[in-house]
C-alpha cells in the first residue's frame, strides 16, 4: 500500500516517472538489491543478519573477472561466481554455528573485511578489470521485450525462493528456526544444519547478483557492493520483515528493495542531492523499524486480552 502512494505521489510529482524508459531502468538499478535482499530475507528470518553480503559480491566478481582472463567460457565464469558467494556464505555459517559464536554479527562482519581485502588483493590492483563473456552481458545489460533481462533474473530467483519456502521442508524448518529455535531442537530439526544452509543461500544470493552486476557494467571490481549490505537489510526491514525472526516473506524483500529504487529514482528525477537520499533512506529504516516494534507491542495485547477473555 505505501509503495502504490508513494508511486502515485512521485507520478503526479514529475512525468517522466511512469514512462516505460524510466521504469526499465528502476528494474534495472532495483535487481542486484532485489536479489541478495531475498537472501537476507532467509537470513534474518532466523534472527540473523549478514554483514557481507556486498564485500562478498565484489569478492565473487573479481573470481569472475580472473577467470574470463584464462578462458571465455561464460559457463566457467558464473560458476566461479556462485561458487566463490555460495562458500562465504557457508563459512559465515559454519563459524558462526560451530563456533558457537553468540551472533552472526562478528562473523559476517569479519568476512566483510576478509572478503572486501582478498577482492582488493587479487584485483592486482586494478579497480576495475575490463571483460566479461556475451552471455553474461545479456543477462545483467540488455533487454527483451522492452523488460531488462536482469528483472527476468530476479523473477527466476524469486520462483526458487517461493518454490523452496512453500514447498520443502526446509523453509519450514527455516521459519520453526527463526520462531522459537529452543521448541525447535525440542521438535528434533537440525537447528544447526538450518543455519548453515541459509548463511550459504545468502551466499549463493550474493553470487547471482554479482553474475548481474559484472554483466551490467561488463566488468569486475573489488570497489563493488559497497553498503549493499545496508541497503539489502533495508529493503528487508522496510518490506515489512522483522528482526525478531520467524516473521517474513519473499514480497517483503521485494517491495522493500523496489521502494529504495523508487524513491532513489524519484529524488533523482526531481534534482535531489545524493546526500539527501541517504538521509531519506536511514528516516524511512527509523519508520520501519518503529512500526515493526508497534505491531509486536499492540499484538502482544491483544494476545494478553485473548488470553483473560477465555
Amino acid at each position: 500500500m505505501i509503495l502504490a502512494l508513494l508511486v502515485l505521489a512521485i507520478s503526479l510529482l514529475t512525468p517522466n516517472f511512469l514512462k516505460p524508459v524510466n521504469i526499465g531502468n528502476i528494474l534495472a538499478q532495483t535487481a542486484v538489491i532485489a536479489i541478495v535482499a531475498m537472501g537476507q530475507q532467509l537470513v534474518i528470518l532466523t534472527r540473523g543478519i549478514d554483514l557481507s553480503v556486498g564485500a562478498n559480491l565484489a569478492l565473487a566478481t573479481v573470481i569472475g573477472g580472473l577467470v574470463f582472463r584464462i578462458s571465455d567460457s561464460a559457463f566457467l565464469v558464473v560458476l566461479a561466481m556462485l561458487a566463490t558467494g555460495t562458500l562465504v556464505g557457508f563459512v559465515n555459517g559454519a563459524v558462526y554455528v560451530f563456533g558457537r559464536l553468540p551472533h552472526p554479527f562478528i562473523i559476517t562482519l569479519a568476512t566483510l573485511s576478509i572478503c572486501r581485502g582478498l577482492a582488493l588483493e587479487l584485483s592486482i590492483n586494478h579497480t576495475t578489470m575490463r571483460g566479461m563473456p556475451e552471455a553474461v552481458n545479456y543477462l545483467g545489460e540488455t533487454s527483451s521485450l522492452g523488460v531488462p533481462n536482469s528483472f527476468f533474473v530476479v523473477f527466476g530467483v524469486a520462483l526458487l525462493v517461493l518454490v523452496i519456502m512453500k514447498t520443502m521442508v526446509w523453509g519450514r524448518w527455516t521459519y520453526a528456526v527463526g520462531g522459537n529455535p529452543k521448541a525447535a531442537v525440542e521438535m528434533g530439526i537440525p537447528v544447526k544444519w538450518v543455519l548453515v544452509s541459509t548463511y550459504a543461500f545468502a551466499g549463493l544470493c550474493a553470487g547471482i547478483g554479482a553474475v548481474v552486476l559484472s554483466g551490467r557494467t561488463g566488468a569486475s571490481s573489488p570497489l563493488y557492493g559497497n553498503l549493499l549490505e545496508l541497503d539489502t537489510i533495508a529493503a528487508v526491514i522496510i518490506g515489512g520483515a522483522s528482526f525478531l525472526g520467524g516473521r517474513g516473506h519473499l514480497g517483503h524483500a521485494l517491495v522493500g528493495a523496489l521502494m529504495i529504487g523508487v524513491i532513489r529514482n524519484a529524488l533523482n528525477l526531481l534534482n535531489v542531492d545524493v546526500f539527501y537520499q541517504m538521509i531519506a533512506i536511514g528516516l524511512i529504516i527509523v519508520l520501519a523499524v518503529e512500526a515493526d516494534v508497534l505491531r509486536n507491542h499492540l499484538e502482544g495485547r491483544a494476545r494478553a486480552n485473548q488470553a483473560r477473555a477465555q
